[in-house]
């Protein structure tokens, strides 16, 4: 039953992308293809799933939770599509297929990146599906433009560039990844939540530090994959941390202190959900999926 909610959002999640993203054949044709490339290109749709998850555990019509689950996955396909580049992580594949600045050129693919981040915030000030207030509207733009900026996304790779060829303590590296992966994350619980105008405090919180451990767990779990996964699973390059001497969680803990931490903060995620009823029975799926592809 849960499982198939969560398959219903990915595939509206589908829909909403498809119907925002400028149409192929509109003037600039060829960034509009790019982009089209890199939103539409596969994945798991997991930020948002979260966005419906959470706004569905508060009650929230789905209705208004299209534009926000929109948004956060434009900024997060513009990160992989910059990630990606040869400046950066220097990876080939995406979701099994070459990466946007290989399919489409470098060039454009930096254009592609820049032109969805500023589809994200467009799309969260002028989505007519969404019903929130202008003051709603204007705390969720800054609920994104933080989890994206440099003390958000952009800062926890910046930082992860720094790290390279370094030995990081496990909070130093805990910090980096809550900024590099966990900020869209916890931003995508709490963009769901908002979208509930009557939303308690006390219930933001829980869900807030419910989206910090599942966010440190995903990155675990990626982590865990680097060194067990293969190729064709990943749909990426496999080793390519330990090819790029990246300070990882299996790097500082070991593979099996890594699973143990991964399951430790599974357990204190679904803790933080305990003020919910059935509604969060989706947040509680998602934490238990994060985790039991590594563990």
């Amino acid at each position: 039953m849960v499982e198939t909610i969560v398959k219903n959002y990915q595939a509206r999640a589908e829909r909403a992308l498809d119907a925002r993203l400028p149409g192929a054949d509109l003037h600039p044709g060829a960034l509009h293809q790019a982009m089209r490339y890199a939103v539409l290109g596969g994945g798991k749709r997991i930020r948002p799933v979260l966005v419906y998850s959470a706004g569905a555990a508060v009650g929230a019509a789905l209705e208004s939770l299209d534009g926000p689950a929109c948004a956060v996955e434009f900024i997060h396909a513009y990160s992989l599509i910059h990630d990606d580049l040869p400046a950066m992580d220097d990876d080939d594949l995406r979701h099994g297929r070459p990466s946007c600045h290989k399919a489409c050129g470098e060039a454009l693919a930096i254009l592609a990146g820049d032109a969805l981040q500023a589809l994200a915030f467009q799309v969260l000030c002028q989505d007519e599906g969404m019903a929130q207030a202008p003051a709603v509207r204007l705390r969720m733009l800054g609920v994104l433009a933080q989890a994206a900026g440099s003390r958000g996304m952009a800062g926890g790779q910046a930082i992860d560039l720094a790290a390279v060829g370094q030995e990081l303590t496990l909070a130093e590296l805990e910090n980096m990844h809550i900024h590099k992966t966990g900020a869209l994350i916890r931003a995508s619980v709490l963009l769901g939540a908002l979208s509930q105008a009557q939303v308690e405090p006390r219930l933001l919180e829980q869900l807030d530090h419910y989206a910090k451990c599942i966010g440190l767990a995903f990155q675990i779990r990626d982590d865990i994959l680097d060194v067990i996964g293969d190729t064709a699973t990943l749909g990426k390059a496999a080793g390519a941390d330990r090819a790029h001497a990246k300070p990882t969680y299996p790097s500082v803990l070991g593979l099996d202190g890594s699973r143990d931490h991964a399951r430790a903060l599974h357990q204190d995620a679904l803790a933080s959900l305990e003020p919910f009823g059935s509604e969060a029975e989706p947040l509680r799926w998602i934490a238990h999926y994060i985790v039991e592809r590594a563990c």
